[in-house]
């Protein structure tokens, strides 16, 4: 017999909730990054909130840190604030475009309840944001 359409509900409920998680010792931009890949951005903090609640209950702060970086969805984080570290990233001469590679690696891991960028990540310079 198939389930009821509460089972399949909450059974989707669940999955969406270990599909949307964050990994152990994942930071919040590498969090961000991997859902805005899958998920793509509403226009709103939405995945580091969900990184937040979960992991630095805390940092009640994020938002406005984010925020004043230019930072005012999740896709802004990397538009404006955030960018690759150059340790993994390239250069293309000819566009003068910086490359990200494409699977991102691993992330490198904070402190537990830590929302600053793993060694994967570094703050652009204002200047280099449009500043």
């Amino acid at each position: 017999m198939v389930g009821s359409v509460e089972e399949l509900e909450n059974e989707l409920v669940v999955l969406s909730a270990l599909w949307t998680a964050p990994e152990e010792g994942e930071c919040l931009f590498c969090y961000v990054f991997r859902m805005l890949t899958v998920h793509g951005c509403n226009n709103r903090l939405r995945w580091a909130a969900r990184w937040r609640d979960l992991r630095a209950p805390r940092a009640t702060a994020l938002e406005r840190r984010l925020g004043s970086r230019g930072g005012y969805c999740d896709c802004e984080i990397f538009m404006n604030g955030w960018t690759a570290s150059p340790a993994i990233t390239t250069w293309d001469p000819e566009t003068e475009d910086e490359i990200w590679p494409d699977p991102m690696p691993k992330c490198q891991g904070v402190r537990p309840r830590s929302s600053q960028p793993c060694s994967l990540w570094q703050r652009m310079s204002r200047r280099g944001a449009g500043w």
